[in-house]
Parts: C-alpha cells; structure tokens; sequence
C-alpha cells in the first residue's frame, strides 16, 4: 500500500522539499488551555484526555529529552533524518510570548530539528505569536500553524464546549495567512450533533480560506472525559469504519493538488479507548482508504 500516489501525504511533501524522511516529534511543553483554567470555561472539551495521544501529556520531561527520546525511535524505525519539533498537548500559543519564543527556541536549537508544528485553538493566536511564528519561517525554519477547527457548525462547538465559534476560526486563517504562515486545519468526523458528511463541507471552507494542511481524524471516545459518560448511556452512536472511510475519501478527492493531509484517521491507548473499537486498528483504516481510492480514483 502506497498512499502517496493518491493522496499528497505531509511525509511526501517533506521529503519532495527536504529530500529525507522528515517526522514530527510530538513534545508537551507544560502548556494549559483557556478552556481549562476557566478563562473560557473549565473541564475542557467534552472528547479531551491528553493521555490519549500523547504520551508525554501527564507527566513530560524536558523539551530536550523528549526530543532527543523522539529521535531516537523515530531515526530507528521510520530511518527519519529531520524533524519537527509539534508542540501537540493542550494549546502551546497559551502563554506569555517570552515564555513562548524561550520554549520554541530550545526546540528549534536541537541538533536535525527544522521547525516548529504548533498545536493550538483559533481564540488563542494573538498577533504577537504570528509575528513570532513567522520570523521563524523568514529565518528558513519549517513553520506549520496547526489550528483545531473540529466542526464548523457552531451548535457542534458549543455542546462540546469548544469555547470558540466558526468566526473565531475565520479571523484566525485570515491574520494567519496575512503573515504568510502554513496552517493544518484539525477536523474531527462524527462529532455529536452533526452527520459524519458534515466534515466534507468543513474542509471544502477551510480550503476556500486557504488552509495549507489538514488533519482529519475519527471522533474516539476515551476514559477519562465527559464524553465517556455519554458513550456509555448510548447517547453516542458509534462510527462505522465504512462511512469514516468513505467521507476521509470524499475530503481527499476534493482537495486541491498541492494540499498536504497530516493525518487520515487517528488512534487511541487501547486501555483508554472506549469507542469505536476500529480505531485501535490504524491500519485497518487506511488500507480501506487506499482500496477506496485504488477502486475510484478519479
């Protein structure tokens, strides 16, 4: 299986423009987020357990060891000879910006690490933080702006407790793109409140505002969130695998060319992950993509 020759993978295009394996190494820079210290609310979305995807979201080591932790396992079994520092867990914009430029920086000073993927929210990038991000990418540095859409309906949002609305989004791409950064939208398929389809038409508007990326994964629900509670009580339907891969397919056939995919589907710690049960199995799910695609290219 090869899905480079139907989708314009993030790990192709980097190794078109850098001409190596280049991977992202997800690190916790002890970030909060305002939808946690009650700034915007408290509890944080209703699907959010860091712990879930990222390793080092409860107890993190320095920036350095993860990084170098990373490497190690990513040069050994992806044979990677670059990286990206992705500042992943909770919302890495949320801080003072000295604090900020002190943290990016000891990332992008380690040996083979070329830029920065930062993970944040659309109510939490101030113009400083643009401004910053991209003297970066002047400097040459590989820069990515990685913004967590999720839904562009904004009832979707509130009963998730997103914090933010579609405008906040909006206004976030557009003062993005005026300094000329890369942004990766986060899209989640299977959100409650909306159809899994709905997410065909989220990404068709954040490539209409010029997303660079984007990021797609199934709604999983893990122990640990208010969601649990409601998987539970059969409020949440699960996602059959099929119709996850038959919209993923639909978002990739209608994406321009030169578009770059993140990510195609997303797993959970199997002792975390409560449902849908496919999602321990990664690539299950993309080979029914890539089959998906092989059978109807066009």
């Amino acid at each position: 299986m090869d899905l480079t020759r139907y989708v314009n993978t993030f790990g192709r295009a980097m190794r078109r423009k850098y001409d190596c394996k280049v991977q992202k190494v997800s690190i916790n820079a002890s970030f909060t987020c305002p939808n946690r210290d009650a700034s915007k609310g408290i509890g944080g979305c209703t699907f959010c357990n860091n712990a879930s995807f990222n390793v080092n979201a409860q107890q993190a080591p320095s920036i350095a060891q993860q990084l170098s932790t990373g490497k190690s396992v990513l040069r050994t079994k992806k044979n990677a000879r670059q990286f990206i520092a992705y500042f992943q867990a909770y919302t890495s914009t949320y801080a003072d910006i000295n604090l900020l430029e002190q943290r990016y920086n000891q990332a992008l000073n380690t040996p083979d690490v070329i830029g920065l993927s930062i993970g944040t929210r659309p109510d939490c990038v101030p113009e400083d933080v643009l401004r910053l991000l991209a003297d970066y990418q002047q400097q040459g540095k590989e820069i990515w702006l990685e913004l967590g859409l999720q839904s562009a309906n904004d009832e979707v949002l509130r009963q998730v407790n997103r914090g933010h609305d579609v405008a906040c989004y909006k206004d976030a791409m557009k003062r993005a793109k005026a300094h000329g950064l890369q942004v990766c939208t986060h899209l989640i398929v299977g959100l409650p409140g909306e159809a899994p389809e709905a997410s065909i038409d989220a990404a068709a508007m954040a490539t209409d505002l010029g997303t660079d990326g984007l990021k797609i994964h199934p709604l999983h629900v893990v122990k640990g969130t208010q969601m649990a509670r409601q998987v539970k009580s059969g409020i949440i339907p699960d996602l059959p695998q099929s119709r996850y891969v038959d919209v993923v397919t639909k978002i990739i056939r209608q994406a321009p060319p030169e578009q770059t995919f993140h990510r195609l589907t997303g797993t959970a710690n199997k002792h975390l992950l409560l449902s849908p049960g496919w999602c321990e199995r990664k690539w299950s799910v993309l080979n029914d993509i890539y089959t998906r695609l092989a059978d109807s290219p066009g």
